[in-house]
């Protein structure tokens, strides 16, 4: 539950409850602009929607979206939340680390998709959150608000109630969460660094991303944990996030991740490899990356909070193999 000013909020399964007056500074405003002011944690698009299908009453009164108001008018909102889409609940072991009443974080493993899409319609991360917490059907994407992709693992937020939703949603556009990843790319990095650039939809195989001058800001900071031989031990941390972002920039640099499938490249074995790190690292089939750390001040109760997810047993053990190839070539 949640109070800011004179605003009542109460938002009980699926169904919610707002009041709130009209003060004097946005006296002669449009109905829409102080709905937005006085119910932030709504988006306006939601709010619009309320105010169309009578869900939203000034005095009682349904209203247009332009309508002016005055001093002391009444808002009141008696709004039903609706499923946001047909997705089938299914049995799947979450690694929740943690949970609140408005939102919980967990720990997403390799080979799970996020959200449901072709060719993947069962068996992800939304489809199980859908069976332990049978209430996020009423929040758009489960209350998923920013995705891993599929053989990336580590830490993500999800919101449970729609107030929840919208405030992390700020919150990532804003950039007021913490992204901080660990990864092992090819080559030698002498040092840390900042990629700025824009990363947006490959001009070819439009499967992919790519660096492109029409694309969309981004940043990635990377700062050097551990050289090997012929790889790097990396961590990262965005400011941005772009879809395949870290992917994308590691391979602009020329130091694409480890066993990625789309920007890797050709599959070549470092020179002079010893048999036990060629066998690491043909069976490392997937992009070495795990979203380690989460950081963000909670939307609802202001608390600092952070989370951090220990390396993955196959990103542990590909990193054992390179230290012990690196001890054998001193």
């Amino acid at each position: 539950m949640t109070e800011q000013s004179n605003n009542l909020v109460r938002q009980e399964n699926t169904r919610i409850t707002l009041q709130a007056e009209v003060q004097a500074g946005q006296s002669g405003k449009r109905l829409d602009q102080i709905a937005a002011q006085l119910f932030p944690e709504y988006s306006r698009a939601r709010l619009q929607d309320w105010i169309k299908t009578g869900q939203l009453l000034v005095n009682g009164q349904q209203l247009r979206p332009r309508d002016k108001l005055k001093e002391g008018d009444a808002l009141n909102v008696q709004a039903e939340l609706q499923a946001s889409a047909e997705w089938e609940a299914e049995p799947l072991a979450l690694d929740v680390v943690f949970e609140d009443e408005h939102l919980l974080v967990v720990n997403k493993p390799a080979g799970t998709v996020v959200h449901p899409a072709a060719g993947n319609y069962s068996g992800t991360l939304l489809n199980g959150l859908l069976h332990r917490y049978p209430a996020l059907e009423q929040l758009p994407r489960a209350g998923i608000v920013h995705r891993l992709d599929k053989d990336t693992t580590g830490l993500m937020v999800v919101a449970k109630t729609l107030q929840t939703h919208n405030a992390l949603v700020n919150l990532l556009q804003i950039r007021n969460v913490s992204r901080e990843y660990e990864a092992v790319v090819q080559g030698v990095l002498t040092g840390g660094g900042l990629v700025d650039a824009p990363v947006g939809r490959h001009p070819v195989n439009r499967k992919k991303q790519a660096v492109t001058h029409n694309g969309k800001p981004a940043l990635t900071h990377y700062r050097v944990a551990k050289r090997f031989r012929s790889h790097t031990h990396v961590h990262l941390k965005l400011e941005t996030g772009r879809t395949h972002q870290i992917r994308v920039h590691m391979a602009h640099i020329n130091h694409p991740l480890v066993g990625d499938p789309v920007y890797g490249g050709r599959f070549q074995l470092p020179a002079a490899c010893s048999p036990e790190l060629a066998d690491s690292l043909r069976q490392f089939r997937r992009q070495a990356l795990h979203a380690r750390r989460l950081s963000f001040v909670h939307p609802i109760t202001d608390q600092e909070l952070s989370w951090e997810a220990a390396l993955p047993e196959d990103m542990q053990l590909l990193l054992s193999s390179l230290k012990q190839e690196s001890s054998l070539a001193e």
